[in-house]
């Protein structure tokens, strides 16, 4: 009699187990995607969702039993309303990870609730340096300021650049940035004559650009974020820097390869140094950008559009080794230490601080077959971010 019970006792038990273990495969995987669809920084928004999108439809909703859901929804590029929609994201909705991240605050605002609810939260913009650090739980498949900038400042002294001027946006990113060009280019014997910051909405640039063309300097440097490109050097131009014979080199951010066809001839010859261009030579990009500019009805992807793609590869990979199951931590854990070949070269995720390693790519804007684009025409391999290493 008890022989019976017990065995009566286990299968209920097992059969128990199995319902459980079946109802959390039925369960969708849910991915809070948290945009800039309108307002000042809606390109980014737009190329972050077509990045996620085109992965999905390459690769399928369907992962480790588990059916992928997007909740997408839209932060303006305001801090406050991305911790808002968080919040919601993962007590209302109960989403496994968060993702997207147009801007830098709007991540570190973000970096608290992920914490506490021990969710993923995967990074596919926003560049500054201490990100992953504000949060164990955040992992980065986009870039760091430092990371990028090293290589136009290499660049630059070994080209006759010997005095410049720095500008840069006024946020967290371009100070990395100001200061990683600054520290690499006095130690390659440069001058920095000045270093302007311009302010993150509404910039106007030509009484600043006016300021440089009162000092003469070489070269100037600048950072924009992404899609503001267009305006400075238009401005640049009016105020006649280049004609004054002031190159412009920068960060790959101003040379956006969405918008780079419209800047016009002024762009010709910029110099900048970045992850990814849009002409990157490789199978993985040539079969990626015609399958990008098809999901996004003919737009160029730039690098959002990428570093969004390879996040969603992050997330599925974790999904698979995890079988479905893993809960936070687990996931994390999964992401960490994940090599792979994206449309932008070799990157990894670096087990110790949940940072993406990648090329860094110098580039000069040509005009191919009609078109400018971001020549690559040398390369610094799997860079790690120097504001970590401390090189």
């Amino acid at each position: 009699m008890k022989k019976r019970t017990f065995i009566k006792t286990a299968a209920m038990a097992a059969v128990a187990l199995t319902g459980n273990y079946a109802v959390a495969q039925a369960k969708p995987f849910k991915v809070g995607l948290l945009l800039p669809m309108t307002g000042p920084f809606a390109s980014t928004g737009r190329q972050i969702e077509n990045g996620v999108r085109l992965y999905m439809a390459q690769f399928g909703d369907k992962v480790a039993g588990r059916t992928v859901e997007l909740v997408i929804k839209d932060d303006t590029g305001v801090p406050d309303i991305t911790k808002r929609l968080a919040q919601e994201l993962v007590v209302n909705d109960k989403v496994d990870v968060l993702a997207g991240f147009g801007l830098t605050p709007l991540a570190l605002a973000t970096a608290p609730i992920a914490t506490q609810s021990k969710t993923p939260m995967v990074v596919m913009a926003a560049a500054t340096s201490i990100i992953t650090e504000s949060s164990p739980y955040i992992v980065r498949t986009s870039m760091t300021l430092p990371q990028v900038t090293l290589g136009v400042a290499e660049w630059a002294p070994k080209n006759n650049i010997r005095k410049v001027v720095t500008l840069v946006t006024d946020y967290g990113p371009g100070y990395d940035a100001e200061k990683t060009f600054r520290d690499r280019f006095l130690l390659n014997g440069g001058q920095i004559l000045a270093e302007l910051r311009v302010p993150l909405r509404n910039p106007d640039y030509a009484p600043f650009l006016q300021k440089v063309r009162d000092l003469k300097p070489d070269a100037l440097f600048v950072f924009v974020p992404a899609g503001a490109g267009s305006v400075l050097l238009k401005q640049f131009a009016e105020r006649g820097l280049d004609k004054a014979g002031i190159k412009l080199i920068g960060e790959g951010s101003v040379a956006d390869d969405e918008i780079l066809n419209d800047m016009g001839d002024v762009a010709l010859g910029l110099v900048t140094s970045h992850p990814y261009s849009a002409s990157h030579d490789s199978p993985a990009n040539r079969k990626f950008v015609p399958a990008f500019m098809k999901q996004s009805n003919g737009i160029r992807p730039n690098f959002f559009g990428v570093s969004a793609y390879d996040g969603m590869r992050v997330i599925y990979e974790a999904i698979k080794v995890t079988k479905g199951q893993g809960d936070g931590q687990a996931l994390v854990n999964a992401m960490k230490g994940q090599i792979f070949e994206s449309p932008r070269g070799p990157i990894y995720i670096d087990g110790q601080t949940r940072d993406i390693v990648q090329n860094v790519y110098i580039r000069r804007v040509e005009r191919v077959n009609g078109q400018l684009y971001n020549v690559e025409f040398d390369v610094l391999k799997d860079v790690k971010d120097p504001a970590k290493t401390g090189k």
